[in-house]
């Protein structure tokens, strides 16, 4: 992949499509006939969902793209990419907008701007081959109502930065982003994917609850480790999450 900030991904394809169910379900229609890694955009998705099957809500001029991709690596290696979606995604927000400093990224996979919902991400990864899916609201927040409930609602760029972005022209910002961080993690490994997500993390240092399928549990925001696990500081030492809803 070609790390240039400014120009499409060498060895990289790209599909727009008018329509379609989920890009996550046509990213696996594509990786069953082809083996190169592509993007594909959706104007329009009918059928997207989130996390653990969660519906994704898709006002029009919202973003909805998955990039298709085939590593030969350990799953844990795998599940990195979340982290380098989100380093992406707040690449290509800056570069649309101007504004990093409206941004800030929220373990494990979400995007805040001005403490809203901006963006989520979702890996899913098959026999042959890894889709990262990514949800971004620029032109319309959904209703509040017609999302999960949660204490961070929906936000869109329009709302927030006053800047209306088409969704081709965000995915041609946030293609070379990813491409560059992906270049990042395959040459020097996770620890510079780990120290620039925690320059941007939300509440890094401060405290959090992070609730498992089992448990709730509190303490410091202390640092992600070498797995992209959450480390939280508690009294009684650090204690170590790999997946868990996150609250402030």
């Amino acid at each position: 992949m070609s790390a240039n900030l400014h120009s499409w991904p060498e060895g990289v394809g790209r599909i727009v499509l008018p329509q379609t169910d989920s890009t996550m379900k046509e990213a696996a229609r594509v990786a069953a006939s082809s083996p190169f890694s592509q993007w594909i955009l959706a104007l329009d998705q009918t059928a997207g969902h989130g996390r653990r099957g969660r519906p994704w809500t898709m006002p029009k001029g919202n973003f909805a793209a998955t990039l298709v991709s085939f590593p030969d690596e350990p799953p844990q290696q795998v599940a990195l990419r979340s982290f380098v979606a989100a380093l992406a995604l707040f690449d290509a927000v800056a570069t649309v907008t101007g504004r990093a400093d409206l941004m800030a990224l929220k373990w494990p996979n979400d995007v805040l701007l001005n403490g809203g919902k901006f963006a989520g991400i979702l890996l899913e990864r098959s026999a042959n081959h890894l889709s990262v899916g990514i949800g971004a609201n620029l032109a319309a927040a959904p209703i509040a109502a017609n999302v999960e409930p949660s204490p961070f609602p929906p936000v869109s760029l329009v709302g927030e930065a006053g800047i209306l972005v088409t969704p081709e022209d965000f995915l041609n910002a946030l293609a070379p982003a990813y491409a560059h961080w992906e270049t990042q993690l395959m040459t020097y490994g996770f620890d510079p994917i780990r120290t620039a997500w925690l320059a941007r993390a939300a509440k890094l240092g401060e405290p959090i609850r992070a609730r498992t399928t089992t448990a709730e549990h509190h303490g410091t925001f202390e640092t992600i480790d070498d797995q992209g696990n959450l480390v939280l500081r508690q009294s009684q030492g650090a204690l170590s999450i790999p997946a868990a809803e996150v609250f402030f």
